[in-house]
């Protein structure tokens, strides 16, 4: 079916007045980066707890009605000054991303005011198989026993930030990587915790979503809550107390192979 002559102008028309107001739209936003106040943003990767040098930082236009707040106008007010968390390519470089000026680099630099550091050793189960990433965020549990010598397990830590894996203050997260120590980023009060929950018995990390700001609130859990009270009462002897005992074959004899539970 044709469209009458009129009608096929007036579409190319309508076309033709979209695409310009598209450019004009487009050009107004460049204007308006073209002739803003400078920031200075990254020309290169930053990584934490390094200082930075010339080559990764430039001045660029952009519009001033979004320039973020207390954003840099000169490169010579960043360079050497130690980055406290990694700054992506094209990311204006803010205060809250630097270090003090007086600052000396390392993982000293990163750690902000009123938190400490603490290293705990971890494997490759603790430590989440290689996930427990720098800037990842983890919840530490304990097991360990009571006074009366029953098996436990609980969240002692919430919301934790890993500081470092292994050396590293900087991770790819497509690439997990197996370490032997994490540290951790805690406060004081945390780091007593934690102290001595490792004196305790042993310390895994629980990774959890970095955007989940709720703190966990457990009362732990204890034999009893994995199994009913009837199969705790007809377990073999010894299971309570974290003790298995299989049988040990060797051609037609066997016997008992007592071996502390894993």
């Amino acid at each position: 079916m044709k469209l009458p002559v009129y009608a096929a102008i007036a579409l190319t028309v309508g076309a033709m007045a979209s695409v310009v107001a598209a450019r004009w739209v487009g050009s107004t936003k460049d204007d308006a980066r073209a002739t803003g106040p400078s920031v200075v943003v990254a020309a290169r990767p930053i990584e934490a707890g390094k200082a930075i040098e010339a080559p990764q930082v430039k001045a660029a236009r952009w519009p001033e009605s979004e320039v973020p707040e207390g954003a840099f106008s000169n490169t010579k007010e960043i360079v050497g000054r130690i980055a406290r968390a990694s700054i992506a390519t094209g990311e204006p470089v803010l205060p809250c991303k630097l270090a003090p000026k007086e600052a000396t680099g390392g993982l000293s630099s990163i750690i902000p005011e009123g938190k400490r550091a603490i290293t705990v050793r971890v494997n490759d189960v603790v430590a989440v198989a290689g996930f427990a990433l720098p800037g990842s965020y983890v919840d530490v549990l304990v097991r360990g026993r009571d006074e009366n010598r029953k098996p436990f397990a609980r969240i002692v830590l919430s919301r934790v930030k890993v500081l470092a894996a292994a050396q590293e203050t900087t991770a790819e997260p497509d690439k997990p990587k197996v370490v032997k120590a994490v540290t951790l980023e805690l406060t004081p009060r945390e780091s007593e915790k934690l102290d001595l929950a490792r004196s305790i018995g042993k310390l895994s990390l629980v990774l959890r979503n970095e955007l989940d700001a709720g703190n966990v609130r457990s009362s732990g859990v204890r034999l009893g809550d994995i199994i009913s009270s009837t199969e705790a009462s007809t377990a073999p002897a010894g299971f309570a107390q974290g003790w298995y005992s299989p049988e040990e074959i060797r051609g037609i004899g066997r016997k008992p192979a007592h071996t502390p539970a894993p």
